[in-house]
């Protein structure tokens, strides 16, 4: 049984083998995808790589997609023809479907910059339980945005701390109120000027490149396993319980084991609410 399974042996899918691989997150990976060669050499690759970066994870590649079944994560990414798997892909679907209705159902994480609505049909269209599905790349603009805070700062990314909520690139959504440079206040340390030109380059950093994205999911996957307790801007399947129909979105989330245990949402000015409201109401 492969811990992780990742479909699609693209670029995305190989970036983000290829990083689990290296930081030892799990002891077996296995890259699927249609074209069985492309994931069985890119698997090759990577293993020949592991003396040299001394790392002792166990990479596959296989054709059929049913040596995804008993994974406890399997992330979908892109295919080795090119492209994200989309929600537009009846394919797509019927996966998710299939992945959702197995015996041992695997928490799925959609690792695309376009994986947002494929979440939402997921859970929406196909049932799966909306806490067991979810997209990682927000994280992975978040990251985009606190290097560029950084700048303007002149410090470093490691020293930013914020989120990024809303439906990037045009309705993003940074709650500056909460965000920390150092352990201060955001708001105190930067200028109205310097948080005008940071707010005006958000949508231009969408969409991440794959090593971002991949990077974001190896995150993701080291909180599943309770390798770190850190939160992450992910893409969460909309709640129809209240009434009301909304769209899947990216909020602070808190993942475990079992995918999502909970969804914070900090507390938002008046401007940052209705931006918030209009980007996720249908």
């Amino acid at each position: 049984m492969h811990e992780v399974a990742i479909l699609g042996a693209g670029e995305l899918g190989g970036a983000i083998a290829h990083r689990l691989a290296a930081r030892g997150v799990v002891s077996t990976v296995c890259l699927v995808d249609g074209a069985g060669s492309v994931a069985a050499g890119k698997a090759l690759d990577i293993m020949q790589a592991a003396p040299i970066e001394r790392f002792a994870t166990r990479v596959a590649g296989s054709p059929d997609r049913a040596s995804a079944i008993g994974a406890h994560i399997v992330v979908i990414a892109d295919h080795a023809a090119g492209g994200e798997w989309t929600q537009e892909e009846a394919d797509a679907l019927l996966l998710l479907k299939g992945l959702s209705g197995s015996k041992a159902a695997p928490v799925i994480l959609c690792a695309g910059a376009g994986h947002r609505e494929l979440v939402e049909r997921g859970a929406r269209e196909v049932g799966v339980p909306r806490m067991r599905v979810f997209g990682s790349a927000p994280e992975a603009l978040a990251s985009a945005v606190r290097s560029v805070v950084a700048i303007e700062s002149d410090g470093s990314p490691l020293d930013v701390a914020l989120t990024v909520l809303g439906i990037p690139p045009s309705r993003a959504v940074v709650p500056w109120e909460d965000a920390t440079i150092g352990g201060l206040s955001a708001l105190r340390l930067l200028t109205t000027p310097a948080l005008r030109r940071i707010e005006a380059q958000v949508p231009g950093l969408w969409r991440p490149g794959p090593h971002a994205l991949a990077a974001a999911a190896v995150k993701a996957i080291e909180i599943v396993l309770g390798r770190s307790r850190q939160v992450m801007s992910c893409f969460v399947a909309p709640d129809d319980s209240a009434g009301r129909r909304t769209r899947a979105a990216a909020f602070p989330t808190r993942l475990g084991r079992e995918g999502i245990e909970r969804v914070d949402i900090p507390t938002l000015n008046t401007r940052d609410r209705v931006a918030l409201d209009n980007a996720i109401m249908l």
